[in-house]
C-alpha cells in the first residue's frame, strides 16, 4: 500500500510542467515556501491560534445566511465564492487578533521543537489551501491539474486536511507529555 501511494505521488509530481508554470505549480510552491517560513516566523503559539481561527472561520463562513448571489453582487464581488473567501479571511484575521488581544497566546507559549512547528505549519497551510479551493465553483476547479485536485480539492483530501491538524495536536501533545 505504501509503495502504491509513493508511486501515485511520484506520478502526480511528474505531471507538473516546470517549464510552463500553472496554478498547480504555484500552489505547490506556495505550500512548500509558506510551510517552511510560516512556522519559524510565527512560532508554535501563533500557529495553533491561527489553526483554531481557520476551523472557526470555516464554520462561520459556510453557514452565514447572507452569503448569496444578491449580496455578492451588491458588495461588488463577481461570484459568491469570492465573497465567501473574503468573509473567511476576515474571520481568520479577526479571530486571531481577538485571541492575541485577550492574551490567549500566552496559554500556548510553551517551547516547541522544530519538528512540531514544521508539522503544524505545513498542516495549517494545507488546510488553508484546501478551504479556499473548497469555496471555488467547479468551473474554476476544472482548470487545476490532477496534482492539486488530488492533494487539496478532492472530497477525501479535504476531509484529511480537516482531520490531520487535530490528529497532530493529539499525538504530539501525548508524545511531549510522556
Amino acid at each position: 500500500m505504501e509503495i502504491a501511494a509513493a508511486g501515485e505521488a511520484n506520478s502526480m509530481l511528474a505531471s507538473l510542467n516546470w517549464a510552463a508554470p500553472t496554478w498547480d505549480l504555484f500552489i505547490l510552491l506556495f505550500f512548500v515556501a509558506a510551510g517552511v517560513l510560516y512556522g519559524f516566523t510565527l512560532g508554535r503559539a501563533r500557529v495553533l491560534f491561527i489553526l483554531m481561527s481557520l476551523y472557526i472561520s470555516l464554520a462561520v463562513s459556510t453557514n452565514l445566511p447572507f452569503i448569496n448571489e444578491e449580496s455578492s453582487q451588491r458588495l461588488g464581488f463577481s461570484q459568491v465564492a469570492f465573497l465567501q473567501i473574503a468573509v473567511f479571511l476576515v474571520c481568520v484575521v479577526g479571530l486571531f487578533l481577538l485571541f492575541a488581544r485577550v492574551g490567549a497566546l500566552s496559554t500556548f507559549s510553551a517551547e516547541a521543537g522544530i519538528v512540531q512547528i514544521i508539522v503544524f505549519s505545513f498542516l495549517q497551510v494545507g488546510l488553508l489551501i484546501s478551504i479556499v479551493l473548497s469555496f471555488l465553483p467547479e468551473t474554476a476547479l476544472a482548470s487545476l491539474g490532477p496534482f492539486t485536485k488530488t492533494l487539496f480539492a478532492a472530497d477525501n483530501s479535504r476531509f484529511l486536511w480537516m482531520l490531520a491538524p487535530l490528529a497532530a495536536m493529539f499525538f504530539m501533545k501525548k508524545k511531549s507529555s510522556e
